[in-house]
C-alpha cells in the first residue's frame, strides 16, 4: 500500500510542475504587458513622492491598476486609512465574483491556503486564463500565472520611479494602452472559436460604453461598473444560451481514466 501511496503522490507532484510551467509558459504575455502599465504606474508615484520601494510594495500587496492609480490621489491628499480601504473594497469587489467563479473550477477538498493562494492573484487577466482550464483547475497551474505575473507587475512599478524624469510625458501614456491590447488577445482566441462568446463579448462593450458615457451611469464608479454589467449580461446569458453539460467535469478523457485507475488501485490496496 506504502508504494502504491508514493507511486501516487509522485504522479500528483509531476502534474503539478508541469500545470506550473505552464502556468508560467501562459504567464508571460501578462507579465510584460503588466510591467508596461505599472512602468507607468512608477513614474506617476514618484510624481506622487513615493519612493522606488514603497511603489514595490504598494504593487506587491495590490494587484490592480485601477486601485493603484485610484489610490494616488488619496495618497496626496492625505487621506485616512479607512478611506483607502474603503475605496479599493469598492474598485476591485469584482474580484469577488471572479473568486466565486473559480471556486466552481476546482476540486471541493481544495485546501483554504491553497484557495487563498489563488485569490491572492485574482485579476482579469489571470481570471480569464485560469477559468478557461479544463475541470478541475489545477491551482499550481494559478501559482505560475500568479507569479510570473506579479513579477513583471512589482518591477514595472519599481523601474518607472526612475524614469519619471527621462521619458517624455506622451511616451508614458502610450504605455498605459499595453494592457488593452493584451487583454485582447485573451478574449479574441475565445471569440473566434464561438459564436457565443463573441454576441457576449459585444454585448459587455456595448454595455460598458453605455455606463462610461450616459449622463447619469457614468457616475457609478468603475468597480461597480463591472459587476452590473457582468451580472446582467451574463444572466441574459444563462437565460438566452444556458449551458449544456452533463455530470461529468469537462476535462481530458485520458485524464479522467488515469484517475479511475488509480483510485481502484488504491481502493484494492486498502482492502488488502
Amino acid at each position: 500500500m506504502i508504494p502504491l501511496m508514493e507511486k501516487n503522490n509522485h504522479k500528483k507532484s509531476n502534474n503539478s510542475m508541469k500545470e506550473f510551467r505552464e502556468g508560467l509558459r501562459d504567464g508571460i504575455p501578462i507579465c510584460l504587458g503588466y510591467a508596461a502599465v505599472c512602468f507607468a504606474f512608477g513614474i506617476s508615484a514618484s510624481d506622487a513622492g513615493l519612493r522606488p520601494y514603497e511603489t514595490a510594495l504598494m504593487s506587491v500587496m495590490n494587484l490592480t491598476s485601477t486601485g493603484q492609480f485610484a489610490a494616488l490621489p488619496l495618497i496626496t491628499t492625505g487621506a485616512t486609512f479607512m478611506e483607502m480601504a474603503a475605496m479599493q473594497l469598492i474598485i476591485n469587489l469584482r474580484y469577488v465574483l471572479m473568486s466565486c467563479a473559480l471556486t466552481q473550477n476546482i476540486r471541493p477538498e481544495t485546501s483554504i491556503p491553497r484557495r487563498l493562494s489563488i485569490a491572492y492573484g485574482v485579476t482579469d487577466e489571470i481570471f480569464a486564463l485560469s477559468v478557461s482550464r479544463k475541470y478541475p483547475l489545477n491551482p499550481a497551474y494559478t501559482y505560475g500565472l500568479v507569479l510570473i505575473s506579479a513579477f513583471g507587475w512589482t518591477a514595472g512599478g519599481f523601474f518607472g520611479t526612475f524614469a519619471g524624469d527621462i521619458l517624455p510625458h506622451r511616451l508614458t501614456s502610450c504605455l498605459g494602452l499595453a494592457i488593452y491590447g493584451m487583454f485582447l488577445k485573451i478574449i479574441l482566441s475565445d471569440a473566434r472559436e464561438s459564436r457565443v462568446v463573441s454576441v457576449i463579448i459585444m454585448a459587455s462593450m456595448g454595455m460598458s460604453c453605455l455606463f462610461t458615457y450616459s449622463p447619469v451611469l457614468k457616475s457609478i464608479s468603475p468597480g461597480f461598473r463591472v459587476i452590473i454589467v457582468t451580472l446582467a449580461v451574463s444572466a441574459v446569458a444563462s437565460l438566452i444560451v444556458p449551458y449544456k453539460g452533463d455530470d461529468t467535469p469537462a476535462g481530458d478523457s485520458s485524464d479522467t481514466h488515469e484517475n479511475i485507475n488509480i483510485k481502484d488501485d488504491t481502493d484494492e490496496a486498502l482492502s488488502k
